[in-house]
């Protein structure tokens, strides 16, 4: 056990967390600029909604293709090297995205960018795991989430005034000195790859599960109304997918190193963990596909004002996660993800009540407080998960981790929108406002179930603060 003494967070370990999270902002900040972009890109190209959708579509899958190989490539050649590949990966992805010619190309980029920036903020775990230790693990969190998490607060924001400022191209270049810092500041701060282990390629393993997520994810993204669940390219999509993963969770059961190591999932933290960061996933992207198009299409806002109507959920998880991890790492994560669970209900409540027209001001500050409730559950959830473990399960651990989240992103962005969809499907094309502010709340009592269920891992999150020996619990 480590001493006493050295459980403060050290110089070293605060420099590692700023160095790592400089490439963390640049990818967060991506997925939010974007999307403000891409009115302006199916304009400039000539192309239609439903082509031009493909620019994030595709991003979305090179994530769920390459997620599976992180952990697995963290081993092998080491978490350093890794994040300098991760790094200029996603700036060569930045630079050709700005020189997209037509849709097709900025597909095409953006799923190469895709390769980078899904292994930056698996790998950032893993690094900032292994440095400071479970014990120490929950505070090293909270310094590189808080900048992390104003990178999508003011994401759309400062995309609305790139894009009429100067164009969607600049867009994408401005991650480029952003990625430039991260590659100094790890060539100067980051410490020297460890022991790495000489593992085998589980060639069964990347036939099974890449392809399957990469299927799930599309077979979800392609579900824009209820009569698509009958269409027979998505039921098959969907189908062989989920058989691929299933074949997978077989076949890394019965080899000694999988791709993905099921075997984690006997860490009772862990696989609670892992159960909260799906719902988590849920309860964090679900409502970011609702809320904007009930803030422009029933409110009347522009997109500048819905960015800033959408802040105080950002504001309140903001806050939270600069007092999680240290009350994670002395009383435990439990306590935390059970307050964090309640606060989150009790912020969706007053959504499910958009018929009701609720006042704005109430609506923002139920948006703190689910915003309060999530930082809690994300930062919480993320240190228990690797107690118990032993060090070189970490890396493993983490990109579990991550492929987890994005399922539970996926299924919740699918959800709702399929919600949203019959809910305005049953009215009137010629609806009072208060009919069809009543359609986008029934989509929040979806949302709520699935938050209420999450109370069931959330007793199952170890009580203990100390640090657990590397046996299952």
């Amino acid at each position: 056990m480590v001493a006493e003494g050295r459980q403060k967070l050290d110089r070293p370990l605060v420099v590692l967390a700023g160095t790592v999270v400089v490439g963390a902002v640049a990818a967060l900040l991506d997925t939010t600029i974007v999307g403000v972009a891409l009115d302006a890109i199916a304009r400039d190209f000539g192309t239609t909604d439903g082509s031009v959708v493909w620019v994030t579509t595709s991003y979305l899958l090179s994530l769920a293709l390459i997620t599976p190989l992180v952990g697995w490539g963290a081993d092998r050649f080491g978490s350093t090297t890794m994040w300098h590949f991760a790094i200029v990966s996603f700036l060569v992805g930045s630079v050709l995205c700005a020189l997209a010619w037509d849709t097709t190309s900025l597909v095409v980029f953006r799923a190469l960018k895709g390769i980078g920036g899904g292994m930056v903020l698996p790998l950032c775990q893993a690094i900032l795991a292994r440095a400071a230790g479970p014990e120490r693990f929950g505070r090293a969190m909270s310094l590189v989430s808080i900048p992390g998490l104003a990178a999508p607060v003011l994401g759309p924001v400062v995309g609305g005034f790139i894009v009429d400022g100067l164009g969607w191209r600049w867009v994408f270049l401005i991650n480029v000195p952003l990625c430039l810092l991260a590659l100094v500041l790890a060539l100067r701060f980051m410490p020297a790859n460890g022991p790495r282990r000489a593992t085998s390629v589980d060639w069964v393993g990347m036939l099974l599960l890449p392809p399957g997520l990469v299927l799930v994810v599309y077979g979800f993204s392609r579900i824009d109304s209820p009569s698509a669940f009958t269409d027979p390219v998505v039921a098959s999509v969907l189908l062989v997918g989920v058989g691929l993963i299933a074949w997978f969770c077989v076949h890394a059961l019965r080899v000694p190193e999988p791709l993905v190591n099921l075997r984690l999932f006997r860490f009772r933290g862990f696989s609670s963990s892992a159960a909260l960061t799906f719902l988590h996933g849920v309860g964090s992207y679900a409502p970011l596909v609702v809320l904007p198009l009930f803030f422009t299409r029933v409110g009347g806002h522009d997109a500048a004002t819905t960015g800033w109507l959408l802040a105080p959920q950002g504001a309140g998880t903001l806050l939270a996660v600069i007092f999680a991890g240290v009350l994670a790492d002395r009383y435990g994560a439990r306590p935390l993800v059970l307050t964090g669970v309640v606060g989150t209900i009790a912020g969706t409540v007053v959504f499910t009540q958009l018929s009701a027209q609720p006042h704005e001001v109430l609506l923002g500050a139920s948006l703190f407080v689910r915003g309060l409730g999530l930082g809690l559950i994300g930062i919480s959830v993320l240190t228990a998960a690797y107690r118990g473990m032993a060090a070189d399960d970490i890396a493993q651990a983490t990109g579990a981790i991550s492929i987890v989240q994005r399922l539970g992103a996926s299924a919740g962005a699918a959800g709702v929108a399929v919600v949203l969809a019959v809910a305005l499907a049953s009215i009137s094309p010629t609806a009072a406002g208060t009919e069809v502010a009543g359609a986008y709340g029934e989509t929040f009592w979806w949302v709520l179930g699935t938050t209420v269920l999450a109370l069931i891992p959330a007793f199952a999150v170890p009580r203990t603060t100390k640090p657990a020996t590397a046996t299952a619990e």
